[in-house]
């Protein structure tokens, strides 16, 4: 039986070679990893088993995408090129013109509500479009729908991320995460919210503990109200676990709301440099949550919170956890996938725990009356 062909772009970028190695454990896999610097894409695929995967340059700006991909004729492709912020879906365009399926680990808002607009090509074309594979909203969603189940009434989901200092980061993770710093957010955040600006405290379990958390853009935020019923008011945050750093990006909030900055992501490299200066302290020990609040009839509110801990630098798999199961379904010949949608409701927490074999990530739940 031939092996199913998989395409990732940006495969040696931050998320890109943390993937492959997760793919490279799946079998029947024929791995193709693809960037513009052959060197860099060979050197990823010189680390995984021999026989895994193949390197190859590819440009995904380039005007002739559609037949290049057709000439690769991959099963799926995975697009991991960020920051999604701004990009408009050639890429996932050209995938439906080749007939591949196609994942992106997207987290841009915009960029993920709006794949939905392909789903008519994509049906027509019998291929999976799927955007937002990611920490949020794919695996974001899945502990939401776990842990309203059985709830009457949903009045809202509070959705949490704080990696580790220690971990590294990558400049367009840095990039998207300046590009709405002290810009307004969807109404669904609550009102009057704005990126980086104003900050609340979350205690997770040992050896994270409090963080404090700032208001970010996610697609979630334009998602999950309109995914259930009851329209629950959705928030989310993102922390630093060094306060100092934190209350940096509060003040930088502050400043694009006063017009002083327009847009801080032109200052992404400086910026980031300017944190690794600091990567010596705090841990390297990250974490995630997701917390419901809802009701059984007419009793009273009831919390429900589900919990990721990711030690010893591993917090950067997460967003790889989703494609890697996605993967997996389309290889077995899921048709459920086909069409094109946001990665809400896609996935469970099982599929997601089965994806974290081998990584120091442990996920939980608790319940508070």
């Amino acid at each position: 039986m031939a092996a199913y062909r998989v395409l990732v772009l940006g495969g040696y970028g931050f998320f890109g070679r943390r993937l492959v190695e997760r793919l490279s454990r799946h079998p029947g896999l024929e791995l193709l990893i693809a960037g513009r610097l052959l060197a860099q894409a060979q050197a990823v695929a010189e680390r995984l088993p021999p026989g895994t995967a193949a390197a190859l340059a590819f440009d995904v700006s380039a005007p002739e995408l559609t037949p290049r991909l057709r000439a690769l004729a991959p099963a799926v492709v995975v697009h991991t090129c960020g920051p999604f912020q701004g990009q408009d879906h050639r890429v996932a365009e050209a995938c439906i013109a080749a007939g591949s399926h196609y994942i992106d680990l997207a987290d841009g808002r915009d960029f993920v509500c709006g794949i939905s607009r392909l789903d008519p090509a994509a049906r027509r074309a019998g291929v999976a479009v799927i955007s937002g594979a990611s920490s949020v909203p794919a695996l974001s969603s899945a502990a939401a729908d776990q842990l309203s189940v059985g709830f009457d009434t949903l009045q809202s989901i509070d959705i949490g991320i704080s990696p580790g200092n220690k971990t590294e980061r990558g400049l367009s993770t840095v990039r998207a995460i300046l590009s709405y710093c002290g810009q307004a957010l969807p109404t669904g955040a609550g009102p009057r919210a704005y990126g980086w600006l104003g900050r609340w405290s979350h205690r997770y379990p040992a050896p994270v503990r409090s963080r404090w958390l700032s208001p970010c853009d996610v697609p979630d935020l334009a998602l999950l109200p309109q995914r259930y019923a009851d329209q629950p008011l959705v928030r989310f945050g993102a922390g630093l676990e060094l306060r100092a750093l934190h209350a940096g990006m509060n003040l930088m909030a502050q400043l694009a709301r006063w017009g002083w900055v327009r847009d801080w992501s032109r200052h992404a490299g400086a910026l980031k440099r300017a944190a690794d200066v600091f990567r010596h302290l705090g841990s390297d020990a990250g974490a995630m949550h997701v917390s419901v609040t809802g009701r059984r009839g007419t009793g009273p509110s009831i919390t429900r919170t589900w919990t990721l801990c990711a030690t010893q630098g591993d917090g950067p798999f997460v967003p790889t956890l989703a494609t890697s199961a996605l993967v997996r379904r389309l290889q077995a010949g899921d048709a459920s996938l086909i069409g094109a949608q946001p990665c809400v409701g896609m996935l469970t927490l099982a599929e997601f725990a089965r994806e974290c074999e081998g990584l120091r990530i442990q996920m939980g739940e608790a319940t508070h009356g």
